[in-house]
């Protein structure tokens, strides 16, 4: 039987883009504790744009590296099997990103071996498990704001596409990828830092101040824009994971899968 599996093209494939899915969201989630600048990265000068009053320049979670890639695997696991294959890995994906913090949350706590707490000392590090904890112990804001905003934000991705692909059929995959992906991710850049910086400082004064209306429109719209640009550039990368699929599939197979995954829902 698992010969049988594994040599079941449609089922090889759901496990492969599965794997890509759910590997680059949970990588996504433990290199998002980094803030980088994307224009000391690109060698260039700070935007500073001003943005509802707030002067933003593109510092950013390393995570949007990675984001991109999980909302192309939407996509093209949408098209091939439809809402119900798309829910059930989002589910998944959402389910394994709380389990790994609850490891982390255990992991900080276990009392660390005397000699490995100064062991970088010399590269710079004095305390390693100050270390560990800053860069693993997100706080727990962030991580429920991360995953409301990425389930929401799959589910509306899920439905945008399929109400596009109605109206197009076959015809135009850049609209409903694309279409999907811009404006998913439009409510994912405000849900996550709504949910982190505002709704949980107000329940909990100890994450800090909320943040004012300013500074959440003026983020949101900044890691709106770098979102948005990223995902006009990587249509031509949806068109080129298509073609390989259904060169993979065969034709006949592909039309097959596509024509039933627009009925399951």
């Amino acid at each position: 039987m698992i010969k049988n599996i594994i040599s079941h093209k449609p089922t090889k494939l759901f496990i492969l883009l599965a794997g890509i899915f759910i590997a680059n969201a949970l990588i996504a989630e433990f290199i998002g504790v980094k803030i980088f600048s994307l224009e000391d990265s690109l060698g260039v000068h700070q935007a500073h744009l001003n943005l509802f009053g707030i002067d933003f320049s593109f510092n950013l979670t390393a995570g949007v590296l990675l984001w991109p890639v999980v909302f192309i695997m939407t996509d093209i696991i949408n098209e091939y099997y439809g809402p119900k294959g798309v829910k059930f890995l989002s589910y998944l994906a959402a389910g394994l990103i709380a389990y790994a913090f609850i490891m982390f949350f255990f992991a900080i706590r276990l009392a660390p071996a005397g000699w490995w707490t100064g062991s970088k000392s010399t590269a710079g590090v004095p305390d390693m498990q100050v270390a560990y904890q800053a860069v693993f112990g997100q706080g727990l804001w962030i991580i429920v704001g991360s995953l409301i905003a990425f389930l929401i934000g799959q589910l509306i991705d899920v439905l945008v596409f399929h109400r596009i692909k109605k109206f197009t059929g076959e015809k135009s995959i850049w609209l409903r990828a694309t279409g999907s992906t811009l404006i998913s991710q439009l409510i994912d850049s405000f849900v996550v830092l709504y949910v982190a910086f505002v709704l949980g400082p107000s329940i909990d004064p100890s994450n800090g101040a909320p943040w004012s209306t300013e500074q959440l429109l003026a983020v949101g719209t900044g890691n709106y824009i770098y979102k948005f640009v990223v995902a006009i550039a990587l249509t031509p990368v949806i068109y080129g994971v298509h073609a390989w699929i259904d060169k993979y599939l065969g034709n006949s197979l592909a039309d097959e899968m596509k024509s039933a995954a627009m009925g399951r829902q």
